[in-house]
Order: C-alpha cells, then structure tokens, then sequence
C-alpha cells in the first residue's frame, strides 16, 4: 500500500482546505524567512561597512545622520567642517588614521567622494583597470557605478550639484575616469572616488564663474578656509573614545561613534522586526489549527474507507502514518513556497534599495536558520495531524461498517 499515494489523493479530494492550511503555513514560512534574510543582509552590510571605523567627525547635528552619511553613503551630511580645525583635532597621539571626505556632487545619483588613497586601503578597494587618481579632476569608479552609468578608462563628466540626480550640473569642469575598481561588495563599489581638492576645484570654479572676480581657471579655494564634509578616524586603542566627549562638549565639530548609533538603529529597528516575527508565528500556529480541523473532518467523513481499509489487512499503524504524511506534505508544501515567496520579496527589496541607495541585498542562498524552519514547519505539521489521527486507533472497525 502507497502511504504517500493515498495521502496525497486524499488532499487533492478537498482542494480548498488542502489549499487553506498550505497557504497559512506559506505566509508564515514566508514572513519568517524573509525577516531572516533581510537581517542578515543588513547586518553584513552595515558591519562590514563600520569595521575599523571608531568615531566620525562632522558637523555638528544628528550623529545617526553623520554615520549614514560618512561611512554608508546613505543619507545628506550634517554639513561641512573646515579642514584645519579638523586635522587639529585629529593630531590627538590617541588617533591612528583619520581619513578626510568631501561630497556635495553626484553623476547620475552615484555619489562623487573626495578623499585619499586611505580609503580605498581601509575598505581593500584594488584599482582593476587603469591607475588610482593622483591629480585633481581624476576619479576611480566602482564596479556598479561603471556597469550601471557605462564610465570606462579616458571618459570624462560634468557632475550634479546635491546627492540626489537633480542638481544642477557643473558643466564648465569635467572629471576624467583614470582607474576601474575591483568588487569588494562595501560602499566603495558604488562610489566615484577623487582627491578632495578636485571637489575643491569644482565648487571653486562655480563660484569663480558666477561672481566673475577671477580669470577662468583659477581656484577659488584660495580665497578661504578649506572644507570638507567628515574624517573617519580609526584608534590607536579603545581609550581613544573619550576624545568624542571632548570634542563634542568644547569644539563647534561632532564627533559620533559608529557602533554605538548602529546598534540603537538595529535596536529601533528590532521592535517591528520582533512584532512581524510574531505575527508570522501566530500565522504558522493558525496553519497548524487549520491542518487539524481539516484533518479531523476528514476522519470522520472517511471513517467508512479506513473502517475497510482495516478489515482488508492495512494495520492501525499504516493509517496513522498516512494521516502524519498528510500534515508532513502540507508543511513541505508550505516550506518550499514560502522559501520561494521571500527570495522573491527580497529581490523587489533589493531592486528598491538598489534604485535608490545602490546597495545590493540580493544574496538568495538559504540560510541555516531557515533549516530550523522546516523543521519547525514539519512539527506544526505533525502534531496538527497526530491529534485527529489518534482516532484511527479508537476505531470500532464492526460499528462503522454497520453504521454504514
């Protein structure tokens, strides 16, 4: 006798409940395992991003804002800090590194980043193509902004004014492409990278340009202090986090550390991850109930063919175990489309973010945790179905054929 034959005809003879009970069991597994993804995919990214970044210096304002501006490249910058005040801030024997940023352009939405050859070095960022920038004007790009834009070695481009796409264009003063970088799936594979003084040049010959006081060429930075956006500094050992309340309590900078404002974002941001998980739970435990009363009603409609399936030799044992497999196939039902359902909700999440921060979530691998959800699934499955199963074996074999 085919156990798993007679299961699944069995389902197929109730479609809608069949149907029901997978589909609860779906929404659950897919909730779950999407959440599941999402954090991991999160937590790579902004971890891998923070790793050796032990404080960042801005302007003042919100420090969450200067963290996801400076190091993810995600947000607005508080505002510019100049340059001097920051390097003597920076000559603290307690500072090991301090890289400076500048931004305020974009081509096509990707971020232009004025820096040093530092940067690229802390997130091991290797030129693929070409050389790395050495004098003002010239730029590496990274791997998405090359396949996204077409950039290649020797083109040059007019950036936009903002962060956004929008602004107006700088056309009077062209970057050249001088080096391709190499994936390293970190920040940098979506940036345009240049030394700070050609985003000096570039607003400096705006500004040249629009009050018409200087011959065309000339650099404005001349005329006052330098600027630049933040410094992501790294120390020497952990003592050096008490500089941050110096400088915060004596200068006109911020100074804001990394993880302790990345760990109150995932703190925020685990309340609604805590509450969808919760609810996914209550779903698999409805699709649980839901297995049940179909199965029970089941039992009672098919007490006459079990009650003959009995006298022809099948044992208790036999039906028992096919009613288990019915609650075993609805769970690996459920499993397999929710699995499918959440990799295809990461995808749009990954096409949204991507559009718009140019990250990219899009690692569809199964996870282990989600082994543990199958086998969760299947133990919702089983007792589901063990509990109206158990009347098989109170089965009156002589009553129920002469019910009948």
């Amino acid at each position: 006798m085919n156990l798993f034959r007679i299961s699944w005809s069995n389902l197929k003879d109730k479609p809608l409940s069949s149907f029901l009970s997978g589909l609860l069991m779906t929404f659950g597994i897919t909730i779950i395992s999407l959440l599941l993804l999402l954090n991991k995919q999160l937590d790579d990214q902004f971890r891998r991003n923070i790793k050796g970044i032990d404080m960042v210096l801005g302007a003042k304002g919100s420090p969450l804002q200067l963290i996801l501006s400076s190091i993810y490249q995600i947000d607005s910058p508080t505002g510019n800090i100049p340059l001097d005040e920051a390097e003597r801030l920076t000559r603290n024997p307690m500072i090991k590194t301090a890289i400076p940023l500048a931004m305020g352009d974009n081509y096509r939405s990707f971020r232009i980043v004025g820096t040093s050859k530092q940067y690229l070095d802390h997130f091991g960022a290797t030129v693929g193509q070409g050389k790395l920038f050495q004098n003002s004007l010239e730029v590496v790009v990274g791997p998405r902004v090359a396949a996204v834009t077409g950039l290649k070695l020797g083109d040059t481009f007019a950036s936009s004014h903002g962060l956004d796409g929008a602004g107006e264009e700088h056309g009077d003063t062209k970057y050249k492409v001088v080096g391709l970088l190499n994936p390293t799936n970190t920040v940098t594979d979506q940036l345009i990278l240049t030394p700070v003084s050609s985003v000096w040049a570039v607003h400096g010959h705006e500004e040249h340009h629009e009050e018409g006081e200087a011959h065309e060429g000339e650099d404005h930075e001349e005329e006052g202090p330098r600027e630049i956006t933040s410094m992501l500094i790294k120390f020497r050992n952990p003592l050096g986090m008490m500089l941050a309340r110096g400088i915060n309590n004596n200068s006109k900078l911020q100074a804001a550390l990394p993880n302790i404002e990345v760990n109150r974002l995932f703190s925020l941001l685990g309340v609604g991850v805590e509450t969808l998980r919760g609810l996914a739970i209550v779903i698999m435990l409805i699709s649980g109930i839901s297995v049940f009363v179909s199965l029970y009603n089941s039992l009672k409609e098919r007490k006459y063919e079990m009650a003959l399936m009995l006298s022809m030799g099948a044992t208790r044992l036999q039906l028992f175990g096919m009613l288990l497999l019915e609650g075993l196939v609805l769970a690996i039902i459920g499993f397999v489309l929710g699995i499918l359902l959440s990799r295809v909700g990461l995808w749009l999440f990954s096409t949204s973010v991507s559009d718009e921060y140019h990250y990219n979530l899009a690692a569809f691998g199964i996870l282990p945790e989600e082994w543990g959800l199958l086998g969760i699934a299947l133990l919702v499955g089983l007792m589901a179905a063990a509990l109206p199963a158990l009347g098989v074996y109170r089965m009156n074999i002589s009553r129920t054929l002469a019910e009948e």
